[in-house]
């Protein structure tokens, strides 16, 4: 059965005398996890910008995006400080939904990002960790087609990168949205990537397009094979 994908084709972007886009095209395969691997300013989170319709290109075509909803998760995780976590989450679903349906989304994706006991905590008084835990479970919790992940794990020491990669695959792997993930850590990608692509600087073009079988919950970084494959992606960055 072959994959639907996502298709951005002959994308044109400059910003002043930097061409960052000419020509390029690139296919997203949907609900999967692509990685966008690249040097800093070669255009990755332009890119998600174009694709999220917060910048306009300059030229080209995104097809198979049509009415598609999408949802966000950053580095800043963004929430609203006068807000509770319940309300941070429960607040994208919109009016249109019953409170109390509402409430119970909020807090099942609260028991799924481990919250328990903190829906009433304001986004102060929780740490940098937990705050990016409610950022995830919200991106799930909103009813989107499409998640845009621009380095949301970035500046976290190892151990809390790597709980909080957990916890977004296993949401992943229970609602299997399509994910672009742009990042500048190989080992989140080798990760999280059902595909791993590598940008070169601008104006970008694809180095590697590298699919990667393992299921996320058997993925060893030490294993030979991620280490290969680990310098491999090095050695065009």
């Amino acid at each position: 059965m072959m994959t639907k994908c996502l298709d951005v084709k002959g994308l044109y972007k400059d910003f002043g005398k930097l061409t960052l886009f000419s020509d390029f095209s690139i296919s997203f395969a949907t609900g999967m996890i692509t990685c966008i691997l690249g040097p800093s300013g070669c255009g990755k989170t332009t890119l998600l910008n174009i694709i999220g319709n917060i910048i306009k290109a300059d030229g080209g075509e995104l097809t198979g995006f049509g009415e598609k909803i999408i949802s966000y998760i950053f580095q800043d995780p963004r929430l609203l400080p006068w807000k509770t976590v319940e309300d941070n989450i429960s607040f994208v679903l919109g009016n249109d939904i019953p409170w109390k349906e509402r409430k119970e989304t909020a807090e099942h994706f609260i028991r799924l990002v481990g919250l328990e006991g903190f829906a009433g905590y304001y986004p102060a008084k929780l740490s940098g960790g937990m705050r990016q835990r409610v950022s995830i479970a919200r991106a799930f919790a909103y009813p989107s087609d499409i998640i845009l992940m621009d380095e949301p794990f970035k500046g976290l020491d190892i151990k809390l990168k790597l709980n909080l990669i957990q916890v977004f695959a296993q949401l992943w792997q229970a609602n299997r949205r399509t994910v672009i993930f742009v990042t500048h850590d190989v080992d989140e990608a080798l990760l999280l990537g059902n595909e791993i692509i590598v940008f070169s600087q601008a104006p970008v073009q694809i180095i590697i397009h590298k699919k990667v079988e393992i299921p996320l919950t058997n993925r060893m970084i030490d294993t030979i094979y991620f280490k290969r494959l680990k310098k491999r992606l090095l050695n065009q960055l």
